[in-house]
């Protein structure tokens, strides 16, 4: 019975991540393309506003940063 679900699993598991990296890979297209049209390619202004946002992000949900402590 175990033998039948490991590929099941491994199949919709590997579905999962193949899905997160084609998202990510989306996001970081339209994300490049906005950086073009409004900044002119100037990664410096993007970037930082990045490390930003991504610090609220991380904020947010409990009002602290200790999920960069585990890094």
């Amino acid at each position: 019975m175990f033998l039948k679900k490991r590929p099941l699993h491994l199949t919709r598991n590997l579905s999962i991540v193949i899905g997160l990296v084609l998202v990510w890979r989306g996001v970081w297209y339209v994300l490049d393309g906005l950086d073009i049209l409004l900044f002119g390619g100037s990664h410096v202004w993007t970037a930082l506003g990045g490390i930003v946002l991504g610090l609220v992000v991380l904020y947010l949900p409990d009002k602290d940063l200790k999920e960069i402590e585990k890094l």
